[in-house]
């Protein structure tokens, strides 16, 4: 738990969104200079889902920007897996040595120059 979420964690949580599992991701440079894409790649289990990365709130710069992936699911289900693919523009939210991709199953730290 981060020491400034304790009032957002107080909250209900959704029902609609979830953190979902991811296959892969890469940061690559944007083309202006110092600016860099998180890309982020898997399955998702409803093809009407909306995959979203979402980095978390912190009050001082971390060494590894904790950014999740979260599939929020929401009217009539389309129960097909399907592949997806999300993109966040991350330069303003890096850690100190670079972000760690959260999912479901499993986090990955990525460094960034």
């Amino acid at each position: 738990m981060k020491p400034d979420s304790k009032v957002l964690e107080a909250l209900p949580p959704s029902t609609t969104c979830r953190r979902i599992a991811f296959e892969g991701a890469q940061v690559v440079p944007g083309f202006i200079k110092d600016t860099y894409f998180l890309i982020v790649s898997g399955k998702k289990p409803w093809a009407s889902m909306k995959v979203e990365l979402v980095p978390l709130v912190y009050v001082t710069q971390p060494d590894y920007w904790e950014i999740e992936i979260v599939g929020c699911q929401r009217g009539v289900a389309l129960p097909v897996e399907v592949p997806y693919s999300a993109v966040l523009e991350i330069t303003g939210v890096l850690g100190k040595q670079g972000v760690e991709v959260v999912g479901a199953t499993r986090t990955e730290k990525i460094k960034v120059p």
